[in-house]
């Protein structure tokens, strides 16, 4: 056995925690602000308490701030839509919540359930709508933080398609 081995020198991998990469404290891939998304969606106690409904607008509220990234809770009654737009130079998770939405963009649109994700990139154009008859509310990351989100008029016109949750 080779006495200068990595494990020899090392010693006892459990021991030299110092040598291990630290844990991220934040995202930094598509498939890590997913997993925030996802670990908020199923911790209802950080955001159930602040949902509101208002019948005039998308009620919305600021959730979380992190280096390069911010979360957004929103709530949707019945027939409200975010209108066709992008996000800029941000890229987007959407998670549902509760209830559904519609996604609509220009390859057709997906009804979209709770537990439902999609990601969106920097200027796909897209809308968002509660099509159905209950309210919704959704979860949203930006990354980078969201600075614009150009508006278009409304192109689409396609029919829904359902979205598996898995």
């Amino acid at each position: 056995m080779n006495s200068d081995s990595d494990l020899q020198i090392a010693g006892d991998l459990l021991e030299v925690q110092h040598l291990l990469a630290p844990a991220r404290e934040h995202p930094t891939t598509v498939a890590g602000f997913a997993g925030l998304a996802r670990s908020i969606a199923a911790d209802r106690s950080q955001w159930a308490h602040l949902v509101r409904y208002d019948a005039t607008t998308r009620w919305y509220h600021r959730l979380r701030t992190g280096p390069g990234y911010e979360v957004w809770l929103l709530s949707w009654v019945p027939g409200q839509g975010s209108g066709a737009h992008d996000h800029g130079a941000s890229s987007g998770v959407l998670t549902v919540l509760a209830g559904e939405l519609t996604e609509r963009n220009d390859r057709g649109a997906r009804t979209l359930g709770a537990g439902a994700q999609y990601v969106s990139v920097p200027g796909h154009v897209h809308e968002v709508v509660n099509d159905s008859l209950e309210p919704a509310v959704s979860l949203h990351v930006y990354f980078p933080g969201l600075t614009e989100m150009p508006m278009y008029p409304a192109p689409f016109t396609t029919a829904r398609r359902d979205v598996s949750t898995a």
